[in-house]
């Protein structure tokens, strides 16, 4: 008898009986199944090639955003020093003018590293489109060491200038700058320079007229508004308001009393 007339063990032919697809799946595959399986592996690797793909570019592009530049919606006059007369113990004072030069809406806030001894006015606001302001920066100059310089506190207080755009309408508050912050554009870090205030500068001069600019600005926005017509409509309906909601008090009050009783 030859091996390939051999007769099958009992066993094995329980395992075909039991798995009859068995042998077929390990031992051999058709052609047409092996072209399909290679396709099918070939689409799958091209898919996840795709997707890799496409995310790996928009993380790239996600990181060339973040790389590049914001661009500014602010022109600030100075660009980038804020210039204080130097004299020691006293509160001394520093102007730049803010202006929109982008055609939105746009709102401003100050952030300085010495909160203690700087204060901003006003610390934010909003500006129209084309719209500008000269903020007035205080700071108190504290008297040098014995080994400080005047030069030696160029750099120690820096002021932060961020810029956010909103709608039409928004009043300024702080809170808008931390409800939006992947909105927000650092606009400039603007450093302290000191200028001799007993020697005439071109900086020092043009420092004065900024101040009395800001001065006249913050005259004019303190000063009362004229009455007019509709205003005065609108105080008289306030008034009537007041007297309605007092009367509705007293009867309130009547009704009280007469059950008290």
């Amino acid at each position: 008898m030859s091996v390939a007339e051999q007769p099958r063990s009992h066993s094995e032919g329980k395992h075909r009986r039991l798995f009859p697809f068995w042998q077929s799946g390990t031992t051999s595959s058709s052609p047409s199944s092996t072209q399909n399986h290679l396709q099918f592996q070939t689409q799958i690797s091209h898919e996840n090639g795709v997707a890799s793909n496409g995310r790996s570019s928009n993380k790239l592009s996600s990181v060339a955003k973040s790389l590049l530049p914001a661009r500014r919606r602010l022109r600030l006059d100075p660009a980038n020093n804020l210039y204080f007369p130097y004299e020691p113990g006293k509160q001394v004072r520093s102007a730049v003018r803010i202006k929109n030069h982008s055609s939105s809406h746009v709102a401003f806030k100050f952030q300085t590293t010495a909160p203690k001894s700087c204060y901003m006015r006003p610390p934010g606001g909003v500006l129209a489109p084309g719209e500008s302001l000269i903020a007035t920066v205080f700071k108190f100059v504290e008297q040098p060491d014995k080994n400080e310089k005047q030069s030696d506190q160029r750099s120690k207080v820096k002021f932060k200038i961020m810029s956010l755009k909103v709608k039409e309408g928004t009043d300024f508050v702080p809170e808008l700058f931390d409800e939006q912050k992947d909105e927000v554009v650092i606009e400039r870090i603007l450093r302290v320079i000191f200028l001799n205030a007993d020697r005439p500068t071109p900086a020092l001069e043009k420092l004065k007229h900024q101040l009395a600019e800001a001065e006249a600005e913050l005259e004019l926005r303190r000063k009362p508004q004229v009455d007019t017509g509709p205003n005065v409509v609108g105080q008289g309906l306030v008034i009537d308001e007041w007297k309605e909601r007092r009367e509705k008090y007293l009867a309130r009050q009547q009704v009280e009393a007469v059950d008290l009783m």
